[in-house]
């Protein structure tokens, strides 16, 4: 099952400099013989995964899927600083769409529940005083 290739061609598919693939073989690691020609030649085994697909396919399939997910990332960052900008504009703009405050009994004239009543009544009286009835008893009469 091993393929029997150039020097260089195993150093390439092992990932290794050529000096490290005459050292291995020197060494004993690597089977390799000479041709007629005199070229040394280095069985590597055929790199293949269970499936029978070769390492080189599935090391490029693994690279485009790196290359999908950096852009999904980048597309992700790009969404959220859009998104981080239109919450800093709304927070900016948030001031502008608070209604300011009225006490009950502003400036502005009598509040709702004084209107409802046709006018100053025992409500009117009692804020004046700084005491208030009970919400049901307002409601409810009484």
């Amino acid at each position: 099952m091993d393929e029997r290739v150039t020097v260089a061609e195993a150093a390439e598919r092992l990932s290794l400099s050529k000096e490290a693939v005459r050292k291995r073989i020197s060494r004993g690691t690597l089977r390799s013989d000479r041709d007629e020609d005199g070229t040394v030649r280095v069985y590597v085994p055929v790199s293949t995964t269970a499936s029978g697909t070769r390492r080189g396919d599935l090391v490029e399939e693994l690279r485009d899927r790196v290359r999908y997910l950096e852009r999904q990332v980048e597309e992700e960052r790009d969404a959220r600083r859009r998104a981080d900008t239109l919450l800093a504009r709304m927070m900016d703009r948030v001031p502008e769409l608070e209604a300011p405050e009225k006490s009950e009994t502003g400036a502005h004239g009598p509040s709702v529940a004084e209107e409802g009543r046709g006018g100053p009544g025992p409500a009117r009286e009692e804020s004046e005083r700084g005491v208030q009835r009970p919400w049901w008893r307002r409601m409810f009469g009484g």
